[in-house]
């Protein structure tokens, strides 16, 4: 196999694991490709499934995917911390080995237009896929969420530019078959670390207040006679925001390292950590979410490191402990570094 694309659906079922067992293994006899992780998040009510192998697998996988996705959850019932705008809320390619980025973006379309098609579920291309430059951020497009995805349909009141207000393929009128899948949003970019830093608070207070600062877009400043400005935020190409996680009574800055060579986790770490010391808090520990690059855990690990170390295997190590990533639950580094997975299951 000398072309390895990875996808990474989130579906928006995090606590039925029966349905999530049901969606995940509708793929499992597509060869050519793997399932290389399965992460179910109760309290996000989300669960992001990596695949990876061969262009033409992984894209019938992703398919297969979505449409048991479609036939198993039902968005009317759907309720979550983190946000979301259909049953799969979004569905990136990212190139891996041999494969380049218009390569993914042409499978991103192809499958947008798919699923739209015979799923009949509307569909937006986002990324480096985007068909219109303000769709390219899927927080632009994921703007009022499922809840405000019937007023967007029906020319309702919506914070929406024209530009973002409607998908790009299928239905753009509201009905009872977009009611129960919502939208989905398909796209590529480059490999993103999804990282939650821990908070030692019950409630999201000073979270929220560290994912405000720490974000590239930073805070919106509003003053009473209606002005507004907004301040940029301490890191390059990151996406955060603060959010309860019940199950371990803790919060979490919830975060997407756009770009992990512009902005490492120990960075983004660091960066967390010590503001929440400003506020009396710990941050005693973080959480990658899906799989993570080798080179990402190896620049951590020179970090927190000592002596200049330069063994793979005790540069992971570092960055693990450095860290904290075993707080909530055990990683596995051969199962969690996305080229040790893919060496691991697809025999590469």
């Amino acid at each position: 196999m000398e072309s390895i694309v990875e996808c990474v659906p989130n579906i928006s079922e995090g606590r039925d694991l029966a349905k999530v067992e049901r969606i995940t293994s509708s793929i499992s006899h597509i060869s050519g490709c793997a399932v290389l992780g399965i992460e179910p998040d109760a309290d996000y009510n989300r669960t992001v499934i990596t695949i990876a192998g061969n262009p033409e697998s992984v894209e019938m996988a992703a398919f297969t995917l979505i449409q048991s996705a479609i036939q198993e959850i039902d968005m009317t019932k759907h309720e979550g911390e983190h946000p979301r705008l259909g049953a799969v809320d979004v569905c990136p390619f990212v190139p891996l080995r041999g494969v380049t980025m218009e390569e993914c973006s042409d499978l991103a379309k192809r499958l947008a237009s798919k699923v739209a098609k015979e799923c009949l579920v509307p569909t937006f291309l986002y990324g480096h896929a985007a068909l219109h430059e303000d769709k390219t951020l899927l927080s632009s497009i994921r703007k009022g969420q499922y809840e405000g995805l019937k007023a967007r349909l029906s020319n309702g009141e919506t914070e929406h530019l024209d530009s973002t207000r409607l998908p790009d393929y299928g239905p753009s009128k509201w009905n009872d078959n977009v009611a129960r899948s919502g939208a989905i949003t398909i796209g590529s970019r480059e490999i993103l670390v999804a990282y939650n830093v821990n908070i030692d608070e019950k409630d999201a207070v000073v979270s929220k207040k560290i994912g405000s600062l720490v974000r590239s877009s930073g805070r919106l400043i509003k003053q009473k006679d209606g002005r507004r400005m907004r301040v940029p935020g301490m890191l390059t190409l990151v996406q955060g925001m603060g959010v309860t996680l019940e199950s371990h009574g803790i919060s979490q800055v919830s975060m997407n390292l756009r770009d992990v060579g512009q902005c490492p986790m120990h960075v983004a770490y660091e960066a967390c950590k010590t503001l929440a010391e400003d506020h009396g808090l710990q941050a005693p520990g973080s959480e990658l979410v899906g799989l993570v690059p080798l080179k990402a855990m190896l620049e951590s690990g020179r970090w927190y490191a000592i002596g200049g170390e330069t063994d793979e295997e005790k540069l992971v190590d570092a960055a693990i402990n450095g860290l904290g990533l075993n707080q909530l639950e055990e990683f596995n580094p051969s199962e969690r570094i996305i080229e040790w997975a893919v060496s691991k299951a697809v025999g590469q």
